[in-house]
């Protein structure tokens, strides 16, 4: 009995341990399962026990061979359980680990494509600041020419009323020639 005691609590200390170590939800629920699958196995031992006492009148050799097969038989039904957790852990373990693979694979799957894209997105982005300085520079120019084309509009409409004007007068004094000459000519 000193055995199975000592074995359930170094067993509980080392899962403990792990728990602390180690952590998670999973763990939490199968450290619960087993602490009370312990517990009903020292209930069990306990029942027998008051049984013995009260039946210890006689057959304590047999009560002790009793308590020997039921110790033995929840070790077993213990260790059975703990290896059924252990290899609950390892199954999860390896999902875990699969999956952190498929993570790190989109991971980079993603950083390529973002690389694809900002090699797309370059290009583009020289190209519309070279567009644009280039209309910058062509406004700038543009400016003092159209300035200077307004300039020389109204200096070509001034020209073009003075022309207008002159040979306005031009054909009046033609007219007024035209007039002295008749005159001439005619009183002679």
């Amino acid at each position: 009995m000193e055995f199975i005691k000592e074995y359930h609590h170094s067993k509980a200390k080392a899962k403990e341990e792990k728990k602390t170590k180690t952590g998670g939800s999973l763990r939490k629920r199968s450290m619960q399962t087993q602490n009370q699958t312990m517990e009903q196995q020292r209930t069990q031992v306990q029942r027998i026990k008051s049984m013995d006492s009260i039946n210890s009148s006689g057959n304590m050799s047999f009560m002790e061979d009793k308590d020997e097969e039921i110790s033995k038989s929840a070790l077993a039904a213990f260790r059975a359980r703990e290896e059924e957790i252990e290899r609950k852990k390892m199954d999860v373990r390896e999902k875990v680990h699969a999956r952190l693979g498929r993570v790190e694979e989109e991971t980079k799957r993603l950083a390529e494509i973002r690389e694809e894209l900002e090699a797309l997105a370059d290009p583009m982005r020289k190209e519309v600041s070279v567009v644009r300085k280039k209309i910058d520079t062509m406004n700038k120019e543009l400016k003092p020419l159209g300035q200077s084309c307004q300039k020389k509009e109204r200096e070509y409409k001034e020209a073009l009323e003075a022309y207008n004007e002159k040979n306005k007068e031009k054909a009046l004094l033609v007219t007024r020639l035209m007039e002295v000459i008749t005159s001439i000519y005619s009183q002679q």
